[in-house]
């Protein structure tokens, strides 16, 4: 890999010793970027260690900076071990220091990494109801602490972009993380592997694909202006699945990517009986451009070649965990 030339645009990431982060770190200079990673914690990824809380530390990361990437973030584990007043100043607090001190520093281009999760309890339908088809028309109901402040967050980089100018691009993005799932019942029912190729259906991204999102934000944002946009895999289900989808998935499954039945006999793996949302991607892919690579059915025809599912990148980065700390029940405590 080439050093990037010093006339490159630099970008400062947070959150670069976290999933994301690293992966934007290794990424943004093979796209012709100069990264500046930004973490509470030390990793060969973070040149500046210190809290987003912290707005002088904030103030003194931005000289010479083009735009900014804000992945930093408590996230949904956490909810857990943290308290209510840490997620507000970290992903409330934390994002309008980053914010206004963009504007100060004269910073053009703001992207800020939400996630789906800000759409709560509109992902669950009542009984007998159709899956959800999530776009983003849907409006959000979060249902904990994390998803308030995710919607916070991004509302004061909607009213940075109408009031001071700033270009800001939401990108909300599904599972990407490796861990196991957070649900007893889900990781004694099924393979780990088995878990996460099922929620490509529907809910996971791979991160060289959120990665790829964030660079194509990057390049649209000044254009754009402001918007909020679904990262996650090209779904091959469709509208009229979403009754059936409840009651019947792997049917439905079988219809859509009859491949995958063969691929799933092989390694005694299940689809769930029954999917209850589906996240929809279309706006990012015409919007900015993007094209993901790991769907459902490419992950498949790996599969069938005896590939692993997950990218090269996926691979190097590897599993963080989200607390420094082993839990009996899981990964997390819910």
């Amino acid at each position: 890999m080439t050093s990037p030339a010093r006339s490159a645009k630099t970008v400062l990431v947070t959150g670069s010793a976290g999933h994301l982060g690293e992966a934007l770190m290794r990424t943004l200079p093979r796209a012709g970027y100069l990264p500046i990673g930004v973490d509470i914690k030390t990793s060969p990824f973070t040149q500046r260690v210190g809290s987003i809380v912290d707005r002088d530390f904030v103030s003194a990361c931005m000289r010479n900076v083009d735009a900014i990437i804000h992945t930093a973030t408590l996230h949904k584990p956490h909810v857990a071990t943290h308290r209510r007043q840490d997620f507000i100043d970290t992903n409330i607090t934390g994002t309008l220091n980053l914010l206004e001190e963009a504007v100060a520093a004269g910073i053009g281009m703001f992207i800020f990494t939400s996630t789906t999760s800000v759409f709560g309890r509109a992902l669950t339908p009542s009984p007998g109801d159709p899956a959800a088809w999530i776009t983003e028309d849907v409006v959000p109901l979060p249902k904990n602490i994390y998803g308030v402040t995710k919607i916070a967050a991004e509302n004061l980089c909607e009213l940075f972009h109408r009031d001071r100018g700033l270009s800001c691009l939401i990108l909300r993005t599904s599972r990407f993380f490796p861990e196991a799932d957070d649900r007893k019942e889900t990781r004694q029912a099924y393979d780990d592997a088995n878990v996460k190729v099922n929620e490509f259906l529907y809910r996971r991204a791979d991160i060289e694909d959120v990665a790829s999102a964030h660079h194509l934000a990057l390049e649209r944002a000044r254009s754009i202006g402001f918007g909020r946009y679904i990262v996650s895999a090209t779904t091959p289900l469709r509208r009229e699945d979403l009754q059936e989808l409840r009651t019947n998935a792997p049917v439905v499954v079988g219809r859509r990517v009859p491949a995958y039945e063969r691929a799933y006999a092989a390694r005694g793996w299940r689809m769930f009986p029954a999917i209850d949302r589906v996240y929809v991607n279309e706006k990012a892919r015409r919007e900015l451009g993007w094209h993901p690579r790991y769907d459902f059915a490419h992950v498949i025809e790996r599969l069938d070649a005896g590939e692993h599912f997950r990218s090269p990148l996926a691979h190097v980065i590897g599993s963080k965990g989200y607390h420094d700390v082993v839990f009996e029940d899981g990964p997390y405590p819910t």
